[in-house]
């Protein structure tokens, strides 16, 4: 039977960047496993929009280390071939004369005490930076102007480059099946190409997270959420220089960012379509859903009231009961640890949560604690809710 130091199960941008970082850390017998291909899961889907703008203390502290890391990115991986594709266009959020508008701003003063660039400005201002937008019905508009959006797939392969050249073994085609134990201790995994021992094993399977709950018979809070994502393109360019923008006045409180020269890449904030199972095929986007997101963007952006629909793609969130991760250790199971419940945060959160889980996998002190992500926060009512209370913007 094969042994390893550590194995990671999950081939997305959060178990390849736990992957990376275990090597960078000094572990030299570390495996990755992945059931498909590497980012064929839920970070193919990703829209990868970077910012620090969250309501929970804990998250934004996290979202502005990984928004560093992703600002310097050849450097961090040491590897100056890496490129994660970060287009540094800022973030615009809008809000109008509601309690969205006084959430906006105290999560930009909760921004501003860890001494992030967030901050309210005048719609003339608002105006300079995006001359597309309609800025009649708004009260109040954020901007961040460190913020941006990256590339899924460059990312995800420099995490993949830089853990293969420190020594990771990295396998696809590879399902886990089970875990191998030894009374309340992780000992190894199972697999389709037979077992493995591990010292350690490190589950990001995200929406499989599931599987876990199985092998433990300890449960995950967990549901699965469908998002419909699609790019609409018209004769006006939607230029790279463009912001990122969060339109919390809108009835699907839509983000959108550029896509190419002419399109603009658009979803919704809402909850999505709930679904049984861990599913990564392609759904249908009801045509009269395209219409009325279109019309809300429409709104916001005149220039695009018109415009076409070039694509669209559906991905699945896997949600906790507030919107955010689980990460670390679960009750009475030694050598296992967890990193699931992203619930769409995970793109913009893996550098980062690739570091404290490999920290802590390692028994180093960790750069930000695990513990308010620990998944006993569901029993004792400690949730991570801010200013927008639960959901994507958290």
């Amino acid at each position: 039977m094969e042994t390893f130091d550590f194995v990671v199960v999950g081939g997305g941008v959060i178990g390849t960047s736990i992957a990376f970082h275990l090597a960078r850390f000094g572990a030299s017998r570390v495996a990755l496993l992945e059931r498909g291909q590497l980012g064929s899961g839920t970070t193919a889907q990703s829209s990868c929009v970077l910012r620090t703008h969250y309501s929970v203390p804990e998250n934004v502290a996290l979202a502005k280390a990984a928004l560093a890391i992703f600002g310097d990115f050849a450097h961090y991986l040491e590897d100056p071939e890496a490129h994660c594709g970060f287009n540094r266009c800022g973030l615009m959020i809008v809000a109008p004369p509601t309690e969205r508008m006084t959430a906006l701003r105290e999560t930009l003063a909760v921004e501003r005490r860890v001494g992030i660039d967030a901050r309210e400005i005048a719609v003339d201002d608002a105006r300079r930076i995006h001359p597309l937008l309609n800025f009649d019905d708004i009260a109040a508009i954020g901007w961040e102007p460190d913020a941006g959006y990256a590339d899924a797939h460059l990312t995800l392969s420099a995490y993949v480059r830089a853990a293969r050249r420190r020594g990771a073994t990295i396998r696809e085609n590879v399902a886990v099946t089970g875990l191998l134990l030894a009374g309340n201790r992780v000992t190894g995994v199972t697999t389709t190409r037979g077992d493995i021992a591990a010292g350690t094993v490190i589950c990001a399977q995200n929406i499989w997270s599931r599987e876990v709950a199985a092998w433990t018979g300890i449960e995950l809070p967990l549901t699965l959420s469908r998002h419909a994502v699609f790019t609409l393109e018209c004769d006006t360019a939607y230029t790279r220089r463009l912001p990122v923008v969060k339109d919390l006045a809108s009835p699907g409180k839509l983000y959108f960012r550029g896509y190419g020269g002419r399109q603009v890449l658009v979803g919704d904030g809402n909850e999505g379509e709930a679904i049984a199972a861990p599913d990564t095929e392609q759904a249908d986007v009801p045509l009269d859903y395209v219409v009325d997101i279109g019309a809300q963007l429409g709104h916001r952006v005149p220039a695009f009231a018109e415009a076409g629909l070039v694509r669209s793609w559906t991905g699945v969130y896997d949600v906790t009961p507030d919107w955010n991760p689980v990460l670390g250790a679960l009750p009475g199971i030694a050598g296992l640890l967890v990193a699931y419940g992203f619930s769409g945060h995970g793109f913009k959160l893996s550098p980062i949560v690739g570091r404290i889980v490999a920290q802590t996998a390692l028994g180093m002190p960790a750069d930000f604690p695990l513990a308010p992500y620990a998944i006993e926060r569901f029993r004792g009512g400690r949730l991570l809710t801010g200013r927008y209370g639960v959901g994507a913007v958290s």
